[in-house]
């Protein structure tokens, strides 16, 4: 039996022998290099994989209440936006039904919230930092803020509705309720954008990915239900601000969907596959119905109403879809590694 210097001297001459033949000859006998072609690949191109091909990323732990919690705030901003402009041009319906929509759906956006977190210590919990640099502390501030302003201005109306209410009360709430929708309605576009950015700013790919467009579609969404809820609770002579936000919310959100998708590249590809695939075709479908409907039934009540409820069910769509591709994005890894492989060839060249 040879030693192992023997060895190890006979393996090197084998490799060299086999890089010599492989740089000279191709698998049929002919030569390469010069002008017969490159040198032939001993290795095959590398494909996308994972560790047993579990996911890079982790898929957030987050249930139905946080898209629930994203559609809801969205449509409470959209609704002070709308009733702080009817309190300045008396339109009283349309100030009554923004203002009571506003609270509802902030109570609502609240709850949802708690229920993820588990308990409501954990939200209170929140607010013993600030930091400006994480959208979570700051979307915490801004709700904190905001909530306390539309409430009351909801309560206003909420007794004005009921004679039960001791007549004081009733003109320190209705006193109260002109600077806290005011107030509402200024910090209204930053609760309706701020959940984009929250988002955006995790490692999900779908969601990353979408970071430049996401905002607009988000505010897009929120002015879309906004205004659909004001077609269903305003008259018809008090419905035209709400008609024309629902219309221009629309617009902006399907344009802005429609850029969106192009620049997420191979993350797009879960808005069309699956659960989020139906939803975002829904949603779809649902705002140009609504929207149009909006724009040619404003003589008709029912009409209007029913332009409403479907831009609501939109823009519900929309919060639900996007939530769910970011879900489905983060499960496969092949939209983490792909990505990051592109990026570095793109350097490389």
């Amino acid at each position: 039996m040879s030693s192992p210097p023997d060895d190890l001297t006979a393996a090197r001459a084998g490799i060299g022998a086999r890089r010599e033949n492989g740089s000279r000859r191709d698998g049929k006998g002919r030569r390469r290099g010069g002008r017969g072609g490159g040198e032939r690949k001993m290795v095959p191109d590398a494909v996308f994989t994972s560790y047993y091909g579990r996911p890079v990323v982790k898929a957030s732990p987050w249930e139905a209440d946080i898209p629930a919690y994203l559609f809801l705030g969205g449509l409470a901003a959209g609704s002070s936006l709308l009733a702080a402009g009817a309190e300045l041009t008396g339109l009283a319906s349309l100030r009554r039904t923004g203002r009571l929509g506003a609270t509802v759906g902030i109570g609502l956006s609240f709850a949802a919230l708690v229920h993820d977190l588990g308990r409501p210590e954990r939200f209170v919990n929140m607010l013993r930092v600030a930091k400006h640099t994480s959208p979570m502390s700051v979307g915490t501030w801004i709700l904190t803020g905001y909530g306390p302003l539309a409430g009351l201005a909801g309560a206003a109306e909420i007794a004005a509705m009921f004679t039960g209410v001791p007549a004081p009360l009733r003109r320190v709430l209705t006193a109260a309720a002109r600077p806290a929708g005011w107030a509402a309605g200024l910090a209204a576009p930053a609760v309706a954008s701020y959940t984009a950015v929250l988002l955006s700013d995790t490692a999900t790919p779908s969601w990353h990915e979408a970071h430049r467009e996401l905002p607009f579609v988000f505010v897009g969404s929120a002015a879309a239900a906004s205004g659909g809820l004001g077609l269903i609770g305003a008259t018809l002579a008090d419905a035209g601000p709400a008609r024309r936000l629902a219309v221009g919310g629309a617009v902006l959100e399907l344009l802005a969907e429609h850029l969106m998708e192009p620049s997420m590249g191979l993350a797009a590809e879960p808005l069309h596959r699956g659960t989020a695939g139906r939803l975002m075709r829904t949603s779809k479908t649902l705002t140009v119905v609504g929207a149009v409907a909006a724009a040619v039934g404003h003589r008709n009540r029912v009409v209007s109403a029913l332009a409403g409820l479907s831009l609501l069910a939109g823009s519900a769509c929309t919060r639900f879809g996007i939530f769910h591709a970011g879900q489905e994005s983060a499960r496969d890894p092949k939209y983490t590694v792909v990505p990051q492989r592109e990026r570095l060839d793109a350097r490389e060249s």
